[in-house]
């Protein structure tokens, strides 16, 4: 399960999740910072410091981000996005009893945050925003394309049955794969 907020900066648009609502418990462990997405570096279940919490029949959840630093220079519209990862949001029930199925399928709630990203950096590369005018034309933009990530994060669960459909499972998998390949011009740069 993935839950998100998504940020713009110095815009600050702030959508509230179940997370922000009712924090998780912090994690017993040292806080880890938020991870960038990353094609060389997947998630283990070390990256998962949060307590279990709600709800009680998930095994595991990923919290999620993705990250919009908007502004202008010299009347020039510039934006980096951004997936992150928050540790310290982000648990699983029992890890010692965790599966790799289950590590897999958070992954690709990961996965899935950066096609979203890689989306909007692209979007956000063709679009021609007014400066003077930037923060009602970004705010649409941004409300549209959370509302989309939201809806795909959350179909993907239900038809995967939070990865217990092993053949959805593999199937979304890959389709994932696919976008993010499609969209490898838009990846950032390790």
């Amino acid at each position: 399960m993935l839950l998100s907020l998504i940020s713009v900066l110095p815009l600050w648009l702030n959508w509230l999740s179940p997370a922000a609502i009712n924090p998780p418990v912090a994690a017993t462990l040292a806080p880890a910072p938020a991870l960038a997405w990353s094609a060389s570096r997947p998630l283990s279940w070390a990256d998962f410091q949060a307590r279990p919490g709600a709800p009680a029949n998930l095994a595991a959840l990923t919290s999620a981000n993705i990250s919009v630093n908007v502004g202008c220079t010299d009347f020039k519209f510039n934006a980096a996005v951004k997936a992150v990862f928050t540790p310290t949001e982000s648990w699983v029930r029992e890890p010692g009893k965790a599966r790799p199925e289950l590590l897999r399928h958070e992954q690709v709630h990961f996965d899935l945050t950066e096609v979203h990203a890689r989306q909007m950096r692209q979007k956000l590369a063709l679009m021609q925003f007014d400066c003077d005018k930037l923060q009602p034309a970004l705010n649409n933009y941004t409300k549209v394309a959370f509302l989309a990530w939201q809806r795909e994060e959350a179909r993907y669960d239900q038809e995967t049955n939070h990865g217990l459909n092993a053949e959805r499972q593999q199937q979304w998998a890959a389709a994932v794969q696919q976008r993010l390949e499609k969209l490898s011009a838009y990846a950032l740069s390790e």
